[in-house]
């Protein structure tokens, strides 16, 4: 990673990597809205203003680090492409796979099965996979403090998520927060007794 980033227009570019993300964004999109029926409430009424401060920082990071990646080549010829391009790949398996689980769950029910039962946020850890591959990939320094502010801020979101969930779902998400971490690990086994 050199300390001053590399800018040039190419056929080779992480824009390349970027258009799948944007596919999968554009799906989750259409997925979420379709089976949540008070999308809306959940986006307008369970932000305070400083979780839509920070949902406007996300989206502005999120499409700076779109824009970088027309600029950013990929580096082929390295040890750190391949790595890189499988963290990657990873991430995108993995946030069609959250994708997925969500939308194959019945309307209005509690996603618990699939990449959920290992992670409350399996689509943010997915994506957040393919941002860390794509800076290994092009080693690039700059695209990996983006993918940190992102994460950053990914996490200052989540807790209006969690205040809507509690509302719809009640005592199910409670017993669902309390079996399954907030990013990733193992299930915590349920209480016998």
């Amino acid at each position: 990673m050199s300390l001053l980033p590399e800018f040039e227009l190419g056929l080779w570019n992480a824009w390349i990597l970027v258009i799948p993300m944007v596919i999968i964004l554009f799906f989750e999109n259409r997925v979420v809205p379709a089976r949540e029926s008070s999308v809306e409430k959940k986006g307008l009424e369970y932000l305070t203003k400083k979780e839509r401060r920070t949902l406007n920082a996300m989206l502005f990071t999120m499409f700076a680090s779109f824009v970088y990646a027309v600029f950013l080549p990929l580096q082929l010829g390295t040890a750190w492409f391949f790595p890189g391009l499988i963290i990657y790949l990873f991430g995108f398996f993995f946030t069609t796979t959250a994708i997925l689980n969500f939308a194959s769950t019945p309307k209005n029910e509690l996603v618990t099965k699939g990449l959920y039962r290992i992670s409350r946020n399996p689509m943010n850890i997915g994506w957040l996979m393919t941002q860390i591959g794509m800076s290994v990939a092009c080693i690039s320094w700059l695209y990996l403090m983006l993918t940190v502010v992102l994460m950053i801020l990914i996490n200052a979101t989540t807790p209006s998520e969690q205040r809507w969930c509690l509302e719809t779902y009640g005592d199910p998400y409670r017993e669902y927060m309390s079996r399954t971490p907030k990013w990733i690990g193992i299930p915590k086994s349920e209480k016998r007794g």
